[in-house]
């Protein structure tokens, strides 16, 4: 293996709003992504017999259902590669918690191994393989924080003041299918703008669903509502809270209970993939 770890940022959704829902079951919604300065980290070393395969895998994910394995083989499939790689994902971002972290190794699957591999295709086609993988693929691609729409693949990139937000992880996940299949979700949601949510902010339209059929979610958001504005992020099972340093965030973090898991995330306005990939091309240049 390749020394050099790719990351796979995670996500915040700073809102969640559920605009409308699709003939096909999908759902129409409005979200602004932020990243953070949590991320898995994954390994990549080409195979010659064509076979595509993990190392140290986690344990909770099936190989089957793995998004960076299943991203390798459309990748393959789509470009008829016939190299392999073995993969090996060290997990730091909570599974199921409303964090991205199968989208995000997803998306770094995909830039890693089009460039390992060779392939150079353009972005545009790495957001088509990537969207039928998963709805925040795309975004992990586009590498900034960003306004999403549709799906969550029509993306503007955004703009915001640098915050620290302060984590909690309740220990249980939560499925994302399961939620947006709940009848009591709240579908027609009013669309807002990009200057709307800056004025006014925005609610996650989910969070009603969870914490009424989770009472560990239920009891993370009331213990962090107690120490700020303490919103679920995604589908849950995480919530956070904003803070505008560092030792703020840190603090409201004290006397977590601890069956819990809490952590301070920064803010990023750009993904540190992007900027491995471009230390991955000058190393291949050359140039360092």
């Amino acid at each position: 293996m390749n020394d050099a770890a790719w990351p796979a940022p995670a996500k915040l959704n700073l809102f969640l709003h559920v605009t409308g829902r699709r003939p096909d079951g999908y759902h129409d919604i409005q979200t602004a992504f932020q990243l953070i300065d949590l991320a898995d980290r994954l390994w990549f070393k080409p195979r010659a017999d064509g076979a595509i395969r993990r190392s140290r895998e986690p344990q909770a994910i099936a190989a089957d259902d793995d998004l960076c394995v299943r991203a390798a083989r459309r990748l393959k499939e789509a470009t008829g590669f016939d190299g392999g790689v073995e993969i090996r994902l060290e997990k730091r971002i909570p599974i199921q918690g409303g964090l991205g972290g199968g989208s995000s190794d997803a998306a770094t699957a995909l830039v890693a191994l089009n460039e390992i591999w060779g392939l150079r295709l353009p972005p545009s086609r790495l957001v088509g393989l990537g969207l039928s993988l998963g709805a925040d693929v795309p975004f992990f691609l586009l590498g900034e924080t960003a306004w999403g729409e549709g799906v969550g693949e029509r993306l503007t990139p955004l703009e915001l003041p640098e915050s620290h937000y302060a984590v909690v992880f309740p220990g249980v996940g939560i499925a994302t299918a399961e939620v947006f299949q709940a009848p009591e979700l709240t579908r027609k949601t009013a669309k807002t703008t990009i200057r709307g949510f800056l004025q006014a902010g925005g609610r996650n339209d989910c969070e009603p669903v969870v914490t009424a059929r989770s009472p560990e979610v239920r009891r993370a958001l009331a213990w962090l509502s107690d120490r700020g504005r303490a919103r679920m992020t995604g589908t849950g099972s995480c919530v956070f809270a904003e803070y505008p340093g560092r030792a703020a965030a840190e603090a409201a973090l004290d006397e977590l209970p601890a069956s819990w898991q809490g952590f301070v995330a920064r803010g990023l306005r750009r993904s540190p993939l992007q900027e491995r990939l471009a230390a991955e091309r000058s190393r291949a240049n050359g140039t360092i």
